[in-house]
């Protein structure tokens, strides 16, 4: 069977969140059971050079974008065994960051057309075309519209990935109108019309043959208005082509037996660990207390990630014994908290503001309790690395933290972290202060951390549920 990943980016080439992660990892787990995976990606100006360097041109075309023709160069690299086809233009995307620019319509209309235009130079059709996120919701809009009728192209599947649905791509009307071309038949209630808008992810969740999402919970939330994001009814009317399917994690990347990153290298010894604790309290400049419960967070800074929770519960949540080590960037207000309360809690928190990819392994390793009160959350990475990293998370039932954390329940034993439902500082606080007095008491704290450790986090289970989903399109 042969897949090929769409998406906006992937690790090891290019990143910003965890939809990079999982484009990364997923295509060598379905590669294990045998699928022939290639990825395709815009090439940035931030794609290692090393990679970029390695990349040998394939195949040119031409792009029509409204009245534009545009130069498309096909390159291919492979990178730890998986193949990468990336869609040259430097004029779309030789720029020092992936997104944030005001043609970002054009610039992904042009990725999502370069990758149709692509195909038939490749010799071979995929069987299934996937697509991920916003940047590329409308192939299979144009897959069944624009090119239903080119040979080759008519037994190609699609699968449309919704990784967040607060990012809808959504732009006026009559601009992708002009730039795919298409008439006033293609901005109806059906089709791409979004509240006299155009919206990108509402192309791919009309007309890709199968939906799926990152987590059970979150398939079932996008169903409601609360989570819907103005696009529940569309989701409901697709519901029996809508999976759940969990993320996981690469577990060779993330692996605190191997992480170079670490000050020392464990398993399941909470002495080594705390050992990398004390390695991170010398390197932020904490007070160095073994035993003292650190509280960890790498987050994008954003109330959507709870921050108006923690600023509400910041000024209590200090007085307890605990340190607090954030890091992450988002929005002004947030920062702004955060460096406020720092001043008077140099003892008790340390923050870096920005990306660190060592640093946050070192926070996963170090962190006795991972901090997650997400407002909403597709699936989640943080939580599984922290698991992975024997962190105990604290989350808010709701996404993929309801589905892979566990509330611990000191009467039978069982659960691998702490959970609350409401999302209130109140309700944050008191389930902090919970996990705070099981991590005082020795037996129950070993129980909860070897609960974590039975988990599964690496992509095989979920990997079989995506070719599940394969053989069901393409029989």
């Amino acid at each position: 069977m042969r897949v090929m990943f769409a998406a906006s980016e992937a690790m090891p080439l290019v990143k910003t969140g965890g939809l990079a992660d999982v484009v990364g990892a997923l295509p060598k787990a379905l590669a294990k059971l045998g699928a022939e995976v290639t990825v395709v990606l815009p090439k940035y100006e931030t794609i290692p050079q090393e990679i970029a360097e390695a990349a040998k041109t394939i195949a040119v075309t031409e792009v029509q974008l409204g009245w534009r023709r545009q130069y498309c160069g096909i390159q291919e690299v492979v990178v730890d065994g998986v193949r990468f086809l990336l869609i040259d233009n430097e004029f779309y995307f030789k720029r020092g960051q992936l997104y944030g620019y005001g043609d970002e319509a054009e610039r992904f209309v042009f990725f999502s057309v370069a990758v149709l235009e692509m195909l038939d130079k490749l010799g071979r059709m995929p069987d299934i075309l996937h697509c991920h996120d916003w940047q590329t919701g409308i192939i299979p809009f144009l897959l069944k519209t624009r090119y239903a009728n080119r040979p080759g192209y008519r037994n190609i599947r699609t699968v449309y990935t919704i990784h967040n649905l607060q990012y809808q791509g959504v732009f006026s009307r009559e601009l992708l109108q002009e730039l795919l071309t298409t008439g006033d038949d293609s901005f109806t209630e059906d089709s791409l019309e979004f509240y006299g808008a155009a919206s990108c992810m509402k192309g791919g969740l009309r007309f890709a043959d199968k939906l799926s999402t990152v987590s059970f919970t979150y398939a079932r939330e996008i169903q409601s208005e609360e989570y819907g994001e103005k696009l529940d009814g569309v989701i409901r009317q697709r519901s029996h082509d809508l999976w759940g399917i969990l993320n996981g994690i690469d577990t060779e990347v993330y692996n605190p037996m191997t992480d170079p990153n670490l000050a020392v290298n464990y398993r399941d010894s909470l002495e080594k660990k705390r050992r990398n604790k004390l390695a991170l309290q010398r390197e932020l400049g904490l007070p160095e207390d073994a035993g003292v419960p650190l509280i960890g967070i790498v987050s994008r800074l954003t109330q959507q990630k709870g921050f108006d929770l923690i600023a509400e519960a910041l000024s209590e949540l200090l007085k307890e014994r605990i340190q607090l080590v954030v890091l992450g960037s988002g929005e002004p207000g947030i920062e702004d908290m955060l460096r406020g309360a720092l001043p008077a809690n140099r003892d008790k928190m340390a923050i870096w503001f920005g990306f660190n990819e060592g640093l946050a392994r070192r926070i996963y390793a170090a962190s006795d309790l991972y901090l997650m009160p997400s407002r909403f959350e597709p699936c989640g990475l943080s939580q599984l690395i922290a698991l992975r990293y024997r962190s105990v998370p604290i989350v808010r039932e709701t996404g993929g933290l309801k589905d892979t954390v566990a509330p611990y329940n000191e009467y039978t034993g069982t659960g691998n972290g702490f959970t609350f439902g409401p999302p209130t500082a109140h309700d944050m606080l008191y389930t902090i202060r919970r996990a705070l007095s099981f991590y005082g008491d020795a037996e129950h704290w070993e129980r909860i951390v070897a609960n974590g450790a039975k988990n599964d986090y690496g992509w095989e289970s979920s990997a079989e549920l995506y070719c599940k989903l394969y053989r069901e399109l393409v029989s």
